[in-house]
């Protein structure tokens, strides 16, 4: 069919909603062997309003038959009509009627199609492994969130709700995944009792096979759903293996399988997923008051796949690094991956799934709950020893405020009007902003109430779409807060604000502008006043704290009254989504207070009294030097997250000064007087039993030890290393040391040790094995070897990895012009191997935002001139601020920073 060049309607980004999908009927042939697919679908509409057209949407597809049935009318659409029309540009149908259809008609549309199972990721298609030596593939579904429409035609937008039935047809040697349980499975005879419709169709498609041949196929049916939108429909075809459990249901008792699928090879690195989905089911649906409505829930974890995972209803799919890991020879930081993956994906199956976003512009209102309640509450409730809630704020809320703190950020709530502006918000807005601004509310108005709020907003809209006023209202009559008043400017306007805080007589004033990581906000960019709730830590005579958090700063500036002759500290437990700035003269007494031994302040306050200096000093408001005296402030602190905290911030410094070698030999030299102590403490082996924040200190304490080039830890590395490649004996390197280890191995070795990662990442132990390997094939200093990375990355890699390359790339101070510089050489192939997934965004962050001149400013614009940036334009916009704001912290600081390392050398 050719394309059209006219619009298909009105807006070109949106159906028309005078009618609208109620029912799917879908049936999927899935063949392995010649990587193709094809099916037809019978879609049931209610026309709502008179309509003379019906528009939907198919992208990739080939479109065999079309015909359309009423009372009054029955019309059959040919590829040559003209009454059917092609916009590939807006990738969808419209078909011409041949009368008026009345509203409250009801219509069946039956559409026969087929396509090519491709390496995409997106849509229905083929991911690729390795089974008995030699290359296999097996099938499955990316939707979101426009790429339903790559495997059926369909009513793509979440507010078009409908329930769905699925056969799928399949060869007799795999195994059938979807959403809903199989409740009928046999191998396909012409005489077996089907759905006519399905009957005749198969009788139709296997009219060529002889009796044996047709023997080789299977149907499986499976159960209908309830209503959901249709990026969240899920299957998958392909010879897996599984590992089952089960959980009672507290609500009603009843038991749910649970199980993990991937191929026979890796099934076993399938336990701790598994036994994380059975820890935390029972505990959603007791924190939501609401039972799971469906009658299993599968995860399907994939060799190639786009983004981190997926919550399909019933069947979580992602990728192996996600959900896989060997439990007896895991790192800490992996379980906690796996752990915060699984649990994320879990709470979608209320958040997200049951109630769903009306349109793309509220994604955050999935993602920002799943981010706080999934990975930091749930899961503190079962591993406490992880200490989660105070390691949100060295995570998700430094991850919201760095980003956010640009020019170029957006807000949590933005217009998404095509395909290339939803992909682009998938970030540490809708994500880690949403989380960090969920939190503060929660603190504003007791958790408890939060979450009794979030119980009545998903039971409310059960089955059914919301947005941000929905969510408000249910924990505005759970709180009996005027939450709207809070929280309207934190979602709808971009940016944060910082408060300075100076003493009067009687008390403290406070006033808020926009934060901005280049220094003051112009007027033009500092019109917004934000609701904050301050959280005020104050003393009483006797050294107790107490916290208020219901004073908001809802005005430019105000007084607000106290004892300033005793402590106090805003933003207690650095819980709200702002930075303070103090006097010199406050911010010394509460820095002498931090760095006491029994200190009034809690492990989140000193994080964040951490973070915020650092980012003050950044924008211009301090000193760098002032942040470094107060790192050395701490050199007894026991906390691993503060420590980790300052790990988080003070490589930035040398990061930035890249290219000043003088500078950057001080500051590591600095970095191991903090952090060598540590390492002659605490040692190298990990004994069983240990505690956590033993076990993730020592891992923080050597990688920024190796990092910053002590050469006692890069040898005993390096020994360890060459002890397990020796004896072959894993166990010489502790699995928390993998990463390090190997990133140093191949730093400070030659061939040798770069073709055993080369190898590991073509044939990993495990996921984590491999993304060690990959980040340590870039840490090479050697050229030419170098060079061979890349011609790994563009002739072997998969493309689900090529982040992580260039993630490890960037790192890499030698290594950054030549990513550049290979980035824009290669962009055509790069951008063909990417299109229409999330990865490219990823590859333009890595390749630019570390550099730091003018000249790379100028440079990176020309370059991208004249290019469709359309599906990563908010990501370039984001890296030419990093240059922009690095180049001017190095003219603004260089001189204060050489100055205070030479008096302290």
């Amino acid at each position: 069919m050719p394309p059209e060049t006219s619009q298909a309607s009105d807006n070109p980004y949106r159906l028309p909603t005078d009618v609208k999908p109620t029912h799917y009927d879908l049936t999927i042939r899935t063949d392995l062997k010649d990587l193709k697919f094809d099916g037809y679908v019978t879609i049931h509409l209610d026309v709502l309003q008179d309509t003379k057209s019906i528009e939907f949407y198919v992208s990739k597809l080939e479109l065999v038959q079309i015909r359309l049935t009423s009372a009054p009318l029955t019309q059959t659409f040919a590829q040559n009509s003209t009454s059917l029309k092609l916009y590939d540009d807006q990738e969808r149908v419209v078909l011409e009627l041949a009368q008026t259809i009345p509203a409250g008609s009801r219509l069946k549309l039956r559409i026969d199609f087929s396509g090519d199972l491709t390496g995409s990721m997106m849509g229905y298609y083929r991911s690729r492994f390795e089974q008995d030596g030699k290359e296999a593939y097996y099938a499955l579904t990316q939707f979101q969130p426009t790429s339903a429409r790559r495997a059926f035609p369909c009513w793509d937008e979440p507010a078009f709700k409908a329930t769905f039935s699925l056969t799928m047809v399949s060869r007799t040697n795999t195994v059938n995944l979807a959403n809903m349980s199989a409740i009928s499975e046999h191998v396909y005879s012409p005489s077996q009792a089907e759905n006519p419709d399905v009957a005749a169709w198969l009788i139709h498609k296997f009219s060529s096979l002889n009796m044996e041949e047709a023997a080789e196929w299977k149907v499986t049916k499976f159960d209908k759903t309830p209503p959901m939108s249709s990026y969240i429909v899920a299957w998958a075809n392909g010879p897996f293996a599984y590992l089952e459990a089960s959980y009672t249901s507290p609500i009603s008792g009843t038991v749910r399988p649970l199980r993990v699928y991937t191929t026979a090879d890796a099934i076993q690195q399938g336990e701790f997923t598994l036994s994380i989905m059975k820890k935390v089911m029972p505990l959603y649906e007791q924190m939501f008051d609401i039972e799971y409505p469906l009658p299993k829930l599968d995860t399907l974890v994939a060799t190639d796949f786009d983004l981190g995972a997926m919550e399909n209803w019933g069947l979580i799919t992602g990728r192996t690094s996600g959900f896989l890991l060997d439990s007896k020879k895991a790192d800490l930081h992996a379980k906690q991956a796996v752990a915060g993956m699984q649990s994320h994906e879990i709470a979608h199956m209320w958040f997200g799934d049951i109630t769903t976003m009306a349109w793309w512009d509220n994604l955050y209102l999935n993602e920002g709950f799943a981010t706080l309640v999934g990975e930091t509450i749930m899961l503190g409730e079962i591993f406490p020893e992880w200490n989660l809630r105070a390691a949100f704020v060295s995570g998700e809320l430094e991850a919201a405020m760095s980003l956010d703190a640009k020019l170029s950020s957006h807000p949590i709530e933005v217009d998404c009007p095509d395909a290339g502006m939803i992909s682009q918000i998938f970030d540490a807005l809708s994500y880690d902003k949403a989380a960090s601004i969920l939190r503060m509310l929660m603190y504003y108005v007791t958790e408890e109430k939060f979450l009794r709020g979030v119980t009545i907003y998903l039971k409310n809209h059960l089955y059914a779409n919301s947005v941000t006023e929905d969510l408000w209202a249910g924990i505005a009559e759970a709180s009996g807060r005027d939450v709207p008043h809070v929280m309207n400017n934190w979602v709808t306007k971009m940016g944060f604000p910082i408060v300075q805080v100076t003493e009067v007589e009687g008390g403290i004033h406070v006033r808020q502008d926009r934060f901005i990581e280049n220094g003051v906000a112009d007027p033009k960019d500092n019109e917004t006043i934000w609701s904050i709730p301050l959280s005020l830590l104050t003393t009483s005579a006797d050294g107790r704290t107490t916290v208020d958090h219901s004073i908001l700063l809802d005005e430019r500036e105000k007084i607000i009254l106290l004892d300033t002759t005793k402590l106090f500290k805003l933003n207690a437990g650095t819980v709200s989504v702002y930075r303070v700035l103090y006097t010199p003269e406050r911010l010394s007494v509460i820095g002498a207070e931090a760095t006491k031994a029994n200190s009034a302040f809690s492990l989140a306050d000193r994080m964040g009294l951490l973070h915020d200096s650092f980012a003050l000093a950044k924008a211009g408001y301090l000193k760098m030097s002032s942040v470094l005296s107060l790192y050395r402030l701490f050199h007894a602190e026991k906390e691993n997250l503060v420590w980790k905290a300052i790990a988080d911030d003070l490589p930035a410094i040398p990061s930035a000064w890249f290219e000043y070698p003088d500078i950057v030999e001080k500051l590591q030299a600095f970095r191991r007087e903090l952090f060598s102590p540590l390492v002659r403490k605490l040692g190298y082996d990990y004994p069983e039993g240990e505690h956590v924040d033993v076990v993730k200190l020592r891992t923080t304490a050597i990688q920024q030890a190796a990092a910053a080039g002590d050469q006692s830890v890069i040898n005993e590395l390096k020994s360890r290393f060459k002890k397990a490649v020796d004896t072959r004996d894993d166990s010489y390197i502790p699995a928390d040391l993998i990463a390090v280890t190997y990133r140093m191995a191949v730093k400070y070795g030659g061939r040798a040790e770069f073709d055993f990662m080369e190898s590991s990442v073509t044939r990993p132990k495990n996921p984590q094995v491999q993304l060690a390997a990959i980040y340590a094939m870039t840490a090479t200093d050697d050229l030419e070897l170098r060079e061979k990375t890349w011609e790994y990355i563009m002739t072997k890699s998969r493309n689900q990895n090529l982040s992580s390359f260039f993630r490890g790339l960037q790192t890499n101070y030698d290594a950054r012009r030549f990513l550049a510089q290979k980035f824009k050489e290669n962009f055509d192939t790069l951008l063909d191997r990417l299109a229409g997934t999330f990865g490219l965004k990823y590859l333009v962050a890595a390749s630019f935002n570390a550099l730091t001149t003018d000249k790379d400013y100028e440079e990176t614009v020309e370059f991208f001139k004249g290019r469709d940036t359309s599906f990563y334009k908010l990501t370039l916009e984001q890296a030419l601020d990093n240059i922009k704001t690095k180049s001017a912290w190095i003219k603004r600081c260089t001189d204060d920073l050489r100055e205070w390392l030479e008096q302290t050398a």
